[in-house]
């Protein structure tokens, strides 16, 4: 199966996204098309032995709407940004040009109406034909500028597939034609001197609502494309991020290029205050970097030689030269656009709701207005009146609310959490993230720092320094992990280590090695017991330390016992606080780890767990996963390493800590930049709030909808005298849009 973006123009509203989806996902060879209003993209997969992608293309084209890849080249970059500002300035300019034109065409006719000061030119019967003509001209230029309402409504509505621009088309040209029809019936008068119908057919002058219509709906366009731009600021913040060159040094020369000039292992000079161009690795130097705009994280960081350093982050002080490791659509900086990108064209399956009705909305709405058009004039009414009636139906029930709902919350939602460093690859992602309630942690380098490190040193015989600076000789000659954790701690206290020699290890015991001639031991009970030490006077503190998850390492010289230095993979800092959230939130906490149920138990008393499973394979967690799931529970699953990718896939929701494997990542929903627990709150809260929102958008939709088109249709004329002319219901249409955009924006402010 292939997987291909499309960019799709010319989608106004939901029926056209829908229409869309409904006739290429009929297409043979086409798994699943996803189509989104709001970014104007369209994901699909296909087998590429049955279609292409030219085939789908020709497809989209042949239902009116305009398709094509993305760009591939480097410039691409900026395309996002690039379009919607093209687009408000189209936006504007259309604008500008309608109500340039409709305001005097409303005085106009309004004036006449209402004895407002008008030129003398147009007052009285006599001027009834000059009158006509003047409103006509005004009206044309609006016309043109809301031209793509008639194009694309009446393409569509004889397609097959009425959308919203079609009830816009419909109600505007049907009052222009009857404007039309009333210049002709003054024609007619003023020819035949039939003065007595002179009134009649003033009174029919339909150009200003048409003009009127068309304003207003753009102008709600307007507010819309402006707001709608808005919930791309934080890609947009992200593309500005990457530099546009970069300082490089080949062959001894140091030369300003391109960035996307950079290839792998060129050297590149950072300066202070300038932005690291690409991925890589200090070489040389160091600096203060601030990596908030990709992390998160508000203080600067400090790399040194050996460090990696990200693309997008900015050197706040120091000097440094480092090697490009990772380039182009590499970088850590592309993939997170990529993915926001991603997700943000990617549709929920709430939106699919949405999706169905406008499906069938249009339709319903051009029967209703034709329908109560009919029943006025059977009761009755005059045209004038029946005609006022279709028009502010169709008008009023444009459903571009209704389309806008699910899209641009998503799209703010996903920017927001891209701005605290979670990442969020799907729409499905955030939308199941709000059902989760069980959560499964991993425990290395997700609860814990995945990092052994020294937390105990016990003296006997000797002092801790010595001790210390004894343990780092001895484990200097080994590659384990705790003896590594030993060799730093001594390192951190600036300790002078004695040479050792005659290095012997002694497989699941520890080992021997001696120092200025005397023999030295490192290792467990076992081995203390067969060199035939006496590790009394430490029993206590060794049961101590077993049951809080640390490893007891023992030392001695000879047969005297030295001490005993403990390691363990410490809790990170925020574990304890995140998992505390989570529960405050109503969730169920799980830790699964390799370990034995000691260091397990120790962990989870540590942090608050509810539960904590041990000694589990990596097979066991996707089990676990799958056991829950059938239990009917909402499983998130958060991990970092290879071992967690079965279990990442198999939750609903999968959260990779990002730093960890690129596995894991690529197997995950949502990844956290920061590596920090406390996200997985902030994510699922971000879900949940997103959530609210969709629903709080569609609600409003359906209520305005559900009283507008009743209102409009006439309904409480008989018994109050309520009536909704078509500049109202085009005016309300506009408000709907723009309120439900400004709800999803809010957004943008809540606490995570």
């Amino acid at each position: 199966m292939r997987k291909e973006l499309l960019d799709i123009t010319g989608m106004s509203c939901s029926a056209c996204s829908s229409r869309i989806e409904k006739v290429v996902g009929k297409m043979q060879g086409v798994d699943s098309i996803s189509v989104n209003l709001l970014t104007n993209k369209a994901n699909v997969t296909y087998d590429e032995g049955q279609t292409d992608t030219a085939a789908i293309i020709a497809r989209i084209e042949k239902l009116g709407f305009g398709a094509a890849p993305p760009l591939e080249d480097k410039a691409a970059a900026a395309k996002p940004v690039d379009t919607a500002a093209q687009e408000l300035q189209e936006m504007r300019q259309r604008l500008l040009l309608s109500l340039g034109f409709t305001s005097p065409l409303f005085y106009l006719h309004m004036g006449r109406m209402y004895g407002w000061p008008l030129p003398a030119f147009v007052l009285g019967d006599a001027n009834e034909m000059l009158n006509a003509l003047l409103q006509l001209l005004f009206c044309i230029p609006v016309l043109f500028a809301g031209r793509k309402y008639f194009l694309h409504g009446f393409r569509n509505l004889f397609t097959g597939a009425p959308n919203m621009d079609s009830l816009i088309a419909i109600g505007s040209g049907a009052a222009f034609v009857y404007g039309l029809y009333a210049v002709f019936g003054l024609a007619y008068a003023f020819g035949h001197q039939q003065w007595q119908l002179l009134p009649d057919f003033a009174q029919a002058l339909y150009f200003e609502s048409a003009a009127m219509i068309l304003a207003l709906i753009t102008l709600g366009k307007f507010l819309e494309t402006r707001a709608k731009s808005r919930t791309s600021d934080a890609i947009t913040a992200l593309m500005n991020l990457a530099p546009k060159t970069a300082l490089v040094e080949r062959r001894g020369v140091q030369g300003e290029i391109p960035v996307e000039d950079v290839v792998t292992g060129d050297i590149l000079i950072v300066k202070s205050g300038s932005a690291v161009p690409v991925d890589g690795k200090i070489i040389e130097g160091s600096g203060a970097l601030d990596e908030s705009a990709i992390t998160g994280e508000s203080l600067p960081v400090d790399k040194a030689c050996g460090d990696k350093v990200t693309g997008g982050t900015i050197n706040q002080s120091g000097y440094f030269k480092m090697e490009a490791t990772a380039v182009g659509a590499n970088t850590t900086l592309a993939k997170i656009i990529a993915l926001v990108d991603e997700a943000t064209s990617s549709k929920a399956p709430i939106a699919k709701l949405a999706d169905k009705i406008s499906g069938v909305f249009v339709p319903a709405v051009i029967a209703i207005a034709l329908t109560a058009a009919i029943v006025w004039l059977l009761l009755g009414e005059s045209l004038h009146f029946a005609l006022t009636i279709a028009i502010s139906v169709l008008v009023i029930s444009c459903p571009c609310a209704l389309g806008l709902a699910t899209p641009t919350a998503i799209m703010v939602g996903t920017g927001r959490g891209a701005k605290q460093g979670i990442l969020i690859k799907s729409a499905t992602a955030l939308e199941t993230a709000h059902k989760v309630d069980t959560v499964i942690l991993d425990k290395t380098g997700t609860v814990t720092a995945g990092k052994p490190v020294v937390t105990d040193v016990l003296p006997v015989s000797v002092g801790k320094d010595e001790l210390l600076a004894t343990a780092a000789a001895l484990e200097s000659l080994s590659e384990h992990p705790l003896g590594q954790a030993i060799i730093a701690a001594a390192a951190e206290a600036k300790l002078t280590l004695p040479p050792a020699a005659d290095y012997q290890q002694l497989p699941g015991r520890g080992l021997t090695a001696s120092i200025g001639g005397t023999l030295y031991a490192a290792g467990n009970l076992q081995l203390m017991a067969e060199q035939g030490v006496n590790t009394d006077a430490l029993s206590q503190q060794h049961q101590q330390l077993a049951s809080q998850g640390k490893t007891p390492l023992y030392f001695a010289s000879e047969s005297m016992l030295l001490g005993i230095i403990a390691v363990a993979d410490t809790v990170k800092p925020t574990s304890a606080a995140a998992i505390a959230q989570l529960k405050e939130m109503g969730l169920r906490v799980i830790m699964l780890t390799g370990d034995n149920q000691t260091t397990a138990e120790a962990i989870r008393r540590q942090v608050g767990l509810d539960e904590a499973i041990a000694q589990v394979l990596p097979q066991d967690k996707e089990r676990i996963a799958r056991e829950l799931q059938e239990a009917g529970h909402t499983v998130a699953m958060v991990g970092d390493g290879i071992n967690d990718a079965p279990a990442l896939a198999r939750a609903d929701v999968g959260i990779a800590i990002g730093a960890g494997t690129d596995v894991a990542i690529e197997a995950a929903d949502m990844v956290l930049i920061k590596s920090d627990l406390l996200d997985v709150a902030r994510a699922i809260k971000l879900s949940r709030s997103v959530m609210k929102n969709i629903k709080e958008n569609l609600f409003w939709a359906f209520i305005y909808n559900t009283i507008g088109i009743p209102l409009a249709a006439g309904l409480f004329y008989p018994a109050f005298g309520w009536l909704l002319n078509p500049m109202r219901a085009s005016a309300a249409m506009s408000c709907s849009s723009v309120s439900v955009v400004t709800n999803a924006l809010r957004l943008r402010f809540i606490k995570l």
